[in-house]
């Protein structure tokens, strides 16, 4: 009877410890364990876009915030960041390092189209994920052919939608003429203003500039001499400093669009100069916590907190912290959602299913959402002005999605 006893006590050990949710449905893959995540992330900390590197300076400095909350689900973040010059080869040697030797459990949030286009492959042969991938190339959207792949803001294709649609509506009668990066991010720019104007609209110049140009002094006078009076600068932050000089000093004062990805005060604006850069157009999904007018706001006293406690040497003026900041959030919220399953097909599957995600520093009105076949999480942007001092919303939000892509 005694040794009955015995069993039938072990047995329903054996159940409750079946039954239990914290024990039996833990599911690891390499880089987690039940008291750490790995997560691997490559910037250009040095070389010709190195004004980015503040996006990974402050996601460091928000997982570091994470940790000293109690982590996620328990369990601390472990990020390991690495600098690739933007050189697509040095890419792939750190993204192989991150995976081979550091064995995180994803890749989060490198920097730059051809970079992240270098390892792409790699990672989704190795069922990897590489999550909200900081490029807007459409094909970082791509759940058929590359399901291990996601991008995070919106995509150049629907920016340039976009800003077709404000050209169209104000400015119908105007010549535009376009400075764009000469790799595929900045003809997908290109070609989607163009779809987007449909004709409707003269293009009468299409001028590229290679990441390695010291200037773009020659590409600013081609298009001053095609008789322009609409300019789009679909180009990175030092480029676009130089552009904005350049017209100043030739005394050109051409419309000036911006694309999203160089619209900072901090990181442009300051540099071209303020009054130089009063007119500014472009189109933005993210508030500028450096505006006086959101002072009161609850999101940006809270990122105001953050900014002080651990990145305080961190520029405030410069949204780039405000994007790094949010892209953080939508990581933990992913990982948050995985509870203690924390597998690489089930982090795939968690940002695969993203509902209605509002976070405080993105614009009014723009939500986060995601699906099984919508790789595509920020779809919305508003148009801005830089004023002299601040950004300003204008009008309402856009979407410059077309049906299928």
């Amino acid at each position: 009877m005694g040794s009955l006893r015995l069993l039938m006590v072990g047995v329903l050990g054996l159940a409750t410890i079946a039954a239990s949710p914290s024990l039996a449905q833990r599911k690891y893959d390499p880089g987690a364990n039940d008291s750490e995540i790995k997560i691997g992330n490559i910037m250009p900390y040095s070389g010709p876009i190195s004004s980015y590197s503040v996006i990974g300076k402050t996601e460091t400095a928000y997982f570091e915030k994470i940790n000293a909350e109690g982590g996620i689900n328990g369990r601390k973040i472990k990020f390991i960041s690495y600098d690739d010059s933007s050189n697509p080869a040095k890419t792939v040697e750190q993204a192989r390092k991150l995976v081979e030797g550091d064995e995180v459990l994803l890749i989060f949030q490198s920097l730059g189209g051809s970079m992240n286009i270098a390892i792409e492959k790699y990672l989704n042969d190795r069922k990897v994920p590489q999550l909200f991938v900081s490029a807007p190339n459409k094909r970082f959207g791509d759940p058929k052919n590359f399901p291990w792949t996601m991008g995070w803001s919106p995509t150049a294709d629907n920016e340039g939608r976009i800003y077709a649609q404000y050209l169209l509506k104000n400015h119908p009668s105007s010549r535009v003429g376009v400075l764009y990066l000469n790799v595929d991010v900045g003809k997908e720019y290109l070609m989607a203003l163009k779809e987007g104007l449909d004709g409707k609209m003269q293009v009468v110049a299409e001028v590229p500039y290679e990441i390695t140009d010291p200037t773009v002094d020659s590409q600013v006078i081609s298009l001053k001499e095609s008789g322009a009076d609409i300019i789009f600068l679909a180009a990175t932050p030092k480029t676009a400093v130089q552009a904005i000089r350049r017209m100043a000093e030739l005394d050109w004062k051409p419309i000036r669009l911006l694309a999203s990805i160089s619209n900072s005060i901090g990181a442009v604006m300051k540099p071209a100069g303020l009054e130089v850069a009063n007119g500014i157009l472009s189109a933005g999904y993210l508030k500028d916590p450096s505006d006086p007018l959101l002072k009161d706001d609850p999101a940006v006293k809270e990122w105001e907190v953050f900014m002080a406690k651990y990145y305080p040497e961190g520029d405030r003026t410069n949204t780039f912290t405000a994007y790094g900041y949010l892209v953080a959030q939508t990581m933990v919220q992913v990982l948050r959602q995985c509870g203690d399953d924390l597998t690489r097909e089930n982090v795939m599957r968690q940002a695969a299913n993203i509902k209605d995600l509002e976070l405080g520093l993105l614009l009014p009105g723009i939500k986060i959402n995601t699906s099984p076949t919508d790789y595509f999480p920020v779809k919305h942007m508003q148009m801005t002005r830089f004023n002299g001092e601040t950004i300003e919303l204008l009008g309402p939000l856009y979407s410059g999605v077309v049906a299928g892509n």
